[in-house]
């Protein structure tokens, strides 16, 4: 009898390594989305430092997207004093932010309902000293991925869900409560 494998032998076992390497590459993170989390996240946690500070010392703050005096991207917060008020850079310098509507029906308005031509205050985060402050968002971008963090203006920022799944979830909860 001849020693070796069958076709079908070697068929099963190249099918085997096949969807293995296939759902190891489907398991890996892409890396971009891990830094991004990330700095969501530190964002988080210094944006509701900033805005409890601003509610126990009664001053008014703001969080700006802001360039640094050496070009890097970064941000500030205005109004607290000292050490706190500068500026501070991305842990990844290829991150952007933008701070949007929280209402994306505002936004596709025309913006806030600005006249044309209308000059326009650079975008800020309001934290303070109010204890709600309006619902905000901040939208972070690493290359192709994308991130908002939000709040609803009593809740602590937070990732926001995309409104898709905000949609769905709506209409899951109208069925159960029919």
């Amino acid at each position: 009898m001849a020693a070796g494998f069958t076709l079908v032998e070697l068929l099963v076992v190249v099918a085997i390594v096949a969807l293995t390497a296939g759902a190891v590459t489907l398991a890996l993170r892409d890396p971009a989305a891990d830094r991004l989390a990330r700095e969501a996240a530190r964002l988080a946690a210094l944006l509701e430092a900033a805005r409890a500070e601003s509610r126990a010392t009664g001053i008014a703050v703001w969080w700006l997207p802001a360039r640094s005096d050496q070009g890097h991207e970064g941000f500030r917060f205005v109004g607290l004093p000292g050490e706190a008020a500068r500026h501070r850079d991305w842990l990844d310098q290829q991150v952007r932010a933008e701070v949007r509507p929280a209402d994306a029906d505002a936004s596709a308005a025309g913006g806030f309902g600005r006249a044309a031509g209308a000059t326009v205050a650079p975008a800020r985060i309001v934290l303070g000293p109010e204890a709600i402050i309006g619902a905000q968002r901040i939208v972070l971008t690493l290359g192709a991925q994308r991130l908002e963090l939000a709040t609803d203006g009593l809740g602590p920022f937070a990732p926001a869900q995309p409104a898709v799944e905000r949609a769905a979830r709506g209409r899951h909860a109208a069925r159960a409560t029919a």
